[in-house]
């Protein structure tokens, strides 16, 4: 993939919420934040260039590349940080205002016709079969009408965390699920299942605010 257009936007958009919250999480001086950020951005480069492009209609590219913006600065740290702590940092860097309102803005289409067939077409793109770094997703209203539950087979995030050897550090991404269904104010996420957890596939319920 080449670092140039979403990929370098990423880290234009996210670097200094990425900083600045090792600093306010993770305890770290700015000093110490300002070079693991250096590291990280060169780590971040190596990363992206290994990975495939993704194809046009694949809605999962800002998936991986928050993937490997995570993984870069996790690979740059001098110490390992606990998984709950990890959880904390990636929630506080991701949610910036920008995002907030992309949550926002998402949860106002949220149950739209437009919005089920999209998922529609994602299910039937099934991308992950060409891709090892994409998703594979099977679409699932519920039968009273209530949400839907989008069921995820293959999981491009649990792929490049375990080549990079930070498996553990998957279900810290996965939790940012329901803060951004929060975010949106449409729906309650819900969730039984991940396959970083051995289970049979990762399920992403989204129920009907009333």
């Amino acid at each position: 993939m080449k670092i140039f257009g979403m990929p370098m936007g990423m880290w234009l958009l996210f670097e200094q919420s990425f900083r600045e919250k090792l600093v306010t999480v993770m305890g770290l001086s700015r000093g110490e934040a300002k070079e693991i950020t250096k590291r990280a951005n060169r780590k971040y480069r190596e990363i992206i260039e290994k990975l495939p492009e993704f194809e046009p209609q694949d809605r999962f590219k800002m998936n991986i590349l928050s993937c490997a913006m995570l993984s870069a600065f996790l690979l740059s740290l001098e110490e390992k940080p606990s998984v709950e702590t990890v959880t904390d940092y990636y929630r506080e860097a991701m949610m910036i205002e920008p995002m907030k309102l992309f949550c926002r803005m998402s949860g106002k289409n949220k149950f739209s016709d437009n919005d089920y067939q999209s998922l529609r077409d994602t299910a039937a793109l099934k991308a992950a079969d060409r891709n090892p770094y994409s998703w594979n997703m099977d679409f699932l209203p519920y039968p009273d009408g209530s949400g839907y539950e989008a069921r995820f087979t293959k999981c491009g995030i649990c792929t490049l965390m375990k080549e990079l050897g930070l498996f553990e550090y998957v279900s810290a991404m996965c939790r940012l699920d329901y803060t951004m269904s929060e975010a949106g104010g449409a729906s309650i996420f819900v969730r039984e299942y991940t396959l970083a957890s051995g289970g049979p596939y990762c399920d992403c319920g989204y129920k009907k605010k009333a």
